[in-house]
């Protein structure tokens, strides 16, 4: 009986180190916060993007798959600099980017670090099994992608080279 107390005790200190990652403050592009949890009963499509970058073409599926799925699915890119610095620019830079060459339609945010020191918090919970009670990962390059589900759960993460609208991603949609 003591076993399954301690059994318990430990399930509830899991529990409690778990975060919500509706807590989790950003900004978007134009530096206005953004309230994930505008999100709730949306899965979302975390997306680390760079204009720069060998995989940028990805915007265009990200976007199909956004128009797609909007009922039940909200895909936000998140710009980053931090491989090979394929993404130099500022967030009007960016914004116009986007805008131009692939009729973004989804939300950007600021410009974010995804690893190191300066870490934003959401990528650390998106990195974390601590945080995000799932499992832990390293961001690789641009574009990987962060599933989460309707409640805020980590559902998994995708490397670069999956394409947006591949059946990996839209199977769990």
């Amino acid at each position: 009986m003591k076993i399954l107390n301690k059994a318990k005790l430990f399930s509830s200190a899991s529990e409690v180190e778990k975060q919500s990652i509706y807590d989790i403050q950003i900004n978007d592009i134009k530096n206005e916060p953004i309230s994930l949890s505008d999100f709730k009963g949306k899965k979302i499509l975390f997306v680390n993007v760079a204009s720069k970058c060998g995989f940028t073409k990805q915007y265009k599926e990200l976007q199909e798959l956004s128009e797609t799925y909007k009922d039940q699915l909200t895909v936000i890119g998140l710009p980053c600099n931090q491989f090979g610095s394929q993404e130099p620019g500022n967030e009007t830079q960016i914004q116009e980017f986007c805008d131009i060459n692939f009729g973004v339609t989804f939300p950007l945010t600021e410009k974010i670090k995804v690893k190191g020191s300066k870490q934003h918090p959401l990528y650390k919970w998106l990195t974390s099994k601590s945080l995000n009670g799932e499992k832990s990962s390293k961001v690789r390059w641009n574009f990987q992608k962060y599933l989460v589900d309707e409640q805020g759960n980590l559902i998994d993460y995708f490397y670069s080279t999956t394409k947006p609208t591949s059946t990996k991603i839209t199977s769990k949609l």
